[in-house]
């Protein structure tokens, strides 16, 4: 990478040099292109295998691939619970608890919640969650 030249002095020079230390550390910064593969279950036992992007929503990953059983009626706004799964572990665990929002609307899934119940509208995917799989309930409505 090409640095930016100067006659500095002084601390300048130091913040030049901390400049371009920086410029050079956010270059090797991964793009958000990264992807992560997640499984979704059906509630007849086929697996789909979808490759999503890092910082898109598991339902988002759904979406994209045109998914069956996934219909996110509200596109990620949680106002409808159509994009209700199961998370299987070890990944239910290692999500943070949902928010008192989605706890509530929780309430208003086609099928019972179980404590592995989660709006995939509200599952940020991370590199962490590299291999989730996720059951889909027998309907969303």
């Amino acid at each position: 990478m090409n640095q930016l030249r100067t006659k500095t002095s002084g601390s300048g020079a130091n913040t030049l040099a901390a400049f371009n230390s920086t410029i050079q550390h956010k270059s090797t910064i991964p793009a958000m292109s990264q992807t992560i593969n997640v499984h979704f279950t059906s509630h007849s036992g086929q697996t789909t295998s979808v490759e999503a992007k890092v910082g898109k929503s598991l339902m988002e990953a759904a979406t994209s691939k045109n998914l069956e059983g996934i219909a996110a009626d509200c596109g990620g706004l949680m106002t409808c619970a159509t994009c209700h799964v199961f998370v299987d572990e070890p990944f239910a665990s290692q999500l943070a608890k949902p928010e008192s929002e989605e706890s509530a609307m929780l309430a208003f899934t086609a099928v019972p919640c179980q404590p592995n119940s989660r709006l995939s509208c509200q599952i940020t995917l991370s590199s962490a969650l590299n291999g989730l799989t996720v059951k889909l309930p027998v309907t969303q409505y």
